[in-house]
C-alpha cells in the first residue's frame, strides 16, 4: 500500500492554470527521472537542497553496508559496525584523509576505489546543477494586477502595466499580447485559438521603470464590439510575453504573465506612479502599483467634487 502511494505521488498529475482555469494532465505517467534536469532546475531551493543531502545520505549508508561485509576491512574503524563505516564513507568520499581509518584490506581498498569514481561523479552532476540554477537568467518584471479599458485620444485602449524591479537597463525589450479563447465552429468543432492582437509600441528601446503597453480596440482588433460577458464565457485568456537583454550580464530574459477576462478593468485607469517631491525629486512609488480608479472617480479628481 505504502509503495502505491510512493509511486502515486511520483506521478501525480500536472496542474497548470490558463486564465484562471486549472487543467490537469492525466495519461502521461512522468517518473521523476524522465526528466531529471528539468525538475532539478525548476523545483524550490529548499527542495532541491533536500534532495541532494538525501541522495549523499543514502549513498554513503550504502557503501557503509558494502564495507561492513569485510568487518575488519577498515582499520582504526570507531565507532565499531554500521556507523563507523558510514563515517569511513564520507570521510572517503569527501577526501577529508583524517588518517585514523584507513582500508587494510583488499576488498576495502577497491570498495573505497568505486566509492571515489562514483562519488566524484555524483558531486560533479551536483555541483552543475548548483552553478546551472544560479546562472539561470530570471526576469524580475512586476505586472500589473488588473489590465483596464479606457479611452485615450477618442479610441477605447485595453492598457496593461509592466515594471522592472531591478531598475536596471533590459536593452531592446519586446513585447507581444495575445488572446486565448474557445472557438466553436458551425460544425461542433472546438479549439482554443490563439490570437495576436496588435500593440500601439511593441518595442522598448530602454525598459528601465514602467511600462504601459496598450492595444487599440478599433474595427481591426479582434476584441471590436465584443462584450466583457462574451469574452467570459469563451474562458478568454490575455497572455503577455516580454523579452530582452539584461545589461548587466548581457542574457536573454524573458517574462510571461496572464489575465483572465474577469481580471480585467473595463472603464478604469491606472493611478500615476510618479510624483514630485517639495525638492523636485521624482519618486516612483510601486506599493500602489496593482491600484485602478473607475473613470468617474477622475472626473471628480479633476472638478474637486
Amino acid at each position: 500500500m505504502n509503495g502505491k502511494r510512493v509511486v502515486s505521488l511520483l506521478r501525480r498529475p500536472r496542474v497548470v492554470q490558463i486564465g484562471g482555469h486549472p487543467f490537469v494532465s492525466e495519461g502521461l505517467n512522468e517518473r521523476f527521472w524522465d526528466d531529471f534536469y528539468h525538475r532539478a532546475l525548476t523545483m524550490s531551493w529548499p527542495a532541491f537542497f533536500g534532495f541532494a543531502i538525501s541522495v549523499f545520505l543514502i549513498f554513503n549508508a550504502l557503501f557503509a553496508m558494502i564495507y561492513q561485509v569485510d568487518p575488519n576491512g577498515i582499520a582504526n574503524q570507531f565507532p565499531k559496525g554500521l556507523a563507523g563505516a558510514f563515517f569511513f564513507s564520507v570521510e572517503t568520499l569527501a577526501t577529508v584523509g583524517y588518517g585514523d581509518m584507513h582500508p587494510q584490506s583488499v576488498y576495502t581498498h577497491v570498495v573505497a576505489t568505486g566509492e571515489i569514481i562514483l562519488g566524484m561523479g555524483n558531486i560533479a552532476v551536483f555541483t552543475g546543477l548548483i552553478f546551472a540554477r544560479f546562472s539561470r537568467p530570471r526576469a524580475k518584471i512586476l505586472f500589473g494586477k488588473h489590465p483596464i479599458v479606457r479611452m485615450i485620444d477618442g479610441k477605447q485602449t485595453l492598457m496593461m502595466r509592466a515594471a522592472n524591479m531591478r531598475l536596471n537597463l533590459i536593452a531592446q525589450a519586446s513585447a507581444k499580447l495575445h488572446l486565448l479563447s474557445m472557438y466553436a465552429s458551425p460544425e461542433g468543432f472546438h479549439i482554443r485559438r490563439i490570437i495576436d492582437l496588435d500593440l500601439v509600441r511593441d518595442q522598448h528601446p530602454i525598459f528601465m521603470l514602467s511600462w504601459n503597453i496598450m492595444h487599440v480596440i478599433d474595427e481591426s482588433s479582434p476584441l471590436y464590439g465584443v462584450s466583457p460577458e462574451s469574452l467570459e464565457a469563451s474562458e478568454a485568456t490575455l497572455l503577455l510575453t516580454i523579452e530582452g537583454t539584461d545589461e548587466t550580464t548581457s542574457q536573454s530574459m524573458m517574462a510571461r504573465h496572464q489575465w483572465a477576462i474577469k481580471d480585467v478593468r473595463w472603464n478604469y485607469r491606472f493611478i500615476d506612479l510618479v510624483r514630485r517631491d517639495d525638492d523636485g525629486v521624482n519618486i516612483i512609488d510601486y506599493t500602489i502599483f496593482d491600484e485602478v480608479l473607475p473613470l468617474d472617480e477622475e472626473q471628480k479628481e479633476l472638478t474637486g467634487g
